[in-house]
């Protein structure tokens, strides 16, 4: 509460004024980022609509930024999304499974061998491995981690 606080420039609890509680100030950082996803996800799909690879590179490209930019988003989605209440929660993995529909929509494009449920786990992985952000060390400049990222992300969607 205090970093989120810090970041909209007051203190942790003072947020608790603007909030019915913990679980409205939650719904109220994950579902318009959910929605950036899969409203960002569209775009570089929708720019790309002969060229599958072009598409991929652009979401991978699009995801990646994404994590490094908010790895705090990410770990607060992996450690409380199961706890928001269901209607919020349900909207939330809506939104998601659309994101991912977009990427399992490229997959299938470029790996016709794979069929939709078999593109979703890859997507899935790729996931993984792009937010794995919150764990990552400052060892590695952002741009080299940021570059690491993309290059393992579509080898493990391509094999290339």
């Amino acid at each position: 509460m205090d970093d989120i606080g810090s970041a909209a420039g007051v203190t942790g609890p003072a947020l608790y004024h603007h909030f019915a509680g913990k679980e409205a100030m939650l719904v109220a950082a994950l579902i318009p980022v959910s929605e950036s996803l899969l409203h960002g996800g569209q775009a570089r799909v929708t720019l790309h609509p002969e060229d599958a690879s072009a598409a991929l590179a652009d979401l991978i490209d699009f995801h990646v930024e994404f994590a490094l930019n908010n790895p705090a988003v990410i770990a607060l989605h992996l450690h409380e999304l199961d706890r928001l209440p269901e209607e919020p929660r349900r909207q939330i993995r809506r939104l998601q499974r659309l994101y991912v529909e977009e990427w399992v929509g490229v997959l299938a494009t470029l790996r016709p061998e794979l069929d939709a449920p078999e593109a979703r786990v890859l997507a899935h992985s790729a996931f993984g491995l792009m937010n794995s952000t919150p764990f990552l060390g400052g060892e590695v400049d952002r741009r080299r981690r940021a570059a690491l990222l993309r290059e393992a992300t579509l080898h493990a969607l391509i094999g290339r």
